[in-house]
């Protein structure tokens, strides 16, 4: 892998990119290339002799993380098994799934979505006996 950095990135993207290894939080709108700037941060640490395995990518989405987990293959075109990438709740949800016993959880626990924990509040409302339309609720 040879990447010419700054000839393929601009300013803002460079320095992102060539920051010292650590911890890297990229906001910018639309279209600004952050995809692109985490992609090629990711081929700058490898460089810098950081495992694969002590990489984290985070996104908001799932198209995203995949886009970016794609990116970073076709860049450095190596071995990416180690790499950890994908959504703030995906990954949490496989760090809850590795280490639930430890924290006193069967790794089977269930995570509920909007509409089960809709329910669960009306059956703990129902259960405790609240009218909701007597007056101001909570």
């Amino acid at each position: 892998m040879n990447i010419d950095y700054e000839a393929e990135l601009n300013a803002q993207q460079f320095a992102a990119v060539s920051a010292p290894p650590g911890p890297a939080l990229v906001l910018a709108g639309a279209g600004a290339g952050k995809t692109r700037t985490l992609t090629y941060r990711v081929a700058y640490l490898l460089e810098q002799g950081i495992p694969v395995d002590r990489i984290l990518l985070l996104t908001f989405t799932n198209k995203a993380a995949r886009e970016m987990m794609d990116r970073v293959q076709d860049l450095i075109g190596g071995d990416t098994a180690g790499l950890w990438g994908g959504t703030f709740h995906s990954v949490g949800h496989r760090v809850l799934r590795r280490h639930a016993e430890t924290i006193g959880y069967p790794q089977t626990f269930t995570i509920m979505d909007r509409d089960d924990a809709k329910a669960l509040m009306s059956a703990a409302i129902a259960d405790a006996g609240i009218d909701t339309k007597a007056g101001r609720f909570p």
